[in-house]
């Protein structure tokens, strides 16, 4: 009997890579239970095959504890599919989407057929390598040294480099003297200048008002 040899990666972690040896005749339900035993992720949860080509693009899906309106479609179930009925290539691919809630996308793609191997009970993991990732809302946050913490903290920075709590402190940049930082000199050399030219309008009149007295 054929054994099909299936090279499992996710989508997003191409260092986590898992190959598992399943005989033609099983199911994808076997395939889809033997995934996450090699994952620890809980298998009774809504998921899909899909048939591909070389460039991943999805047609025939094969499905897991499906929805109604997928019943209603008459889309295949896993539990009733043999692998064999869609493998039309020696490097067969199938897009593997694993709980549709909170998904994971993993490619599957038969790299291999071997005969089998009586002393082995299949489906049979061959190849184990990286820690699946831990589902969502579980992923440990990386802990942060203090000192690194006070000589910046890159979750209060900007776009620009900017703490944003520093600029409640700054004032808004009204004119184009205060963004050159010239407005409050400007101010004070106007009223010098106009203070000099009132003191200058003082002393012309009351040069005027005194040569008017000698004429008279």
């Amino acid at each position: 009997m054929a054994i099909y040899r299936f090279k499992v990666t996710f989508e997003d972690y191409d260092d986590v890579v898992r190959e598992i040896d399943i005989k033609s005749t099983q199911t994808f339900e076997d395939l889809h239970l033997a995934i996450h035993r090699s994952t620890g992720y809980k298998p009774d949860m809504s998921s899909s095959f899909f048939v591909c080509n070389d460039y991943w693009i999805k047609s025939d899906e094969i499905a897991y504890l499906p929805s109604q309106r997928k019943i209603e479609r008459g889309v295949a179930l896993m539990g009733n599919t043999k692998l064999s009925r869609f493998i039309d290539d020696p490097h067969q691919k199938f897009y593997y989407t694993y709980n549709f809630e909170r998904p994971y996308d993993f490619h599957v793609e038969l790299v291999k057929i071997l005969d089998e191997d009586a002393g082995k009970q299949y489906p049979y993991l061959s190849r184990s390598v990286g820690e699946a990732p831990k589902m969502p809302g579980s992923i440990p946050v990386p802990p942060v040294d203090a000192e690194d913490d006070e000589e910046y903290d890159f979750l209060n920075e900007t776009e620009y480099g900017i703490n944003e709590e520093e600029t409640e402190d700054m004032d808004t940049v009204d004119s184009v003297d205060e963004l050159n930082g010239t407005s409050g000199q400007g101010e004070e050399e106007k009223d010098e200048f106009m203070d000099e030219f009132s003191d200058s309008d003082n002393f012309e009149a009351d040069d005027f008002e005194s040569n008017g007295k000698d004429d008279y």
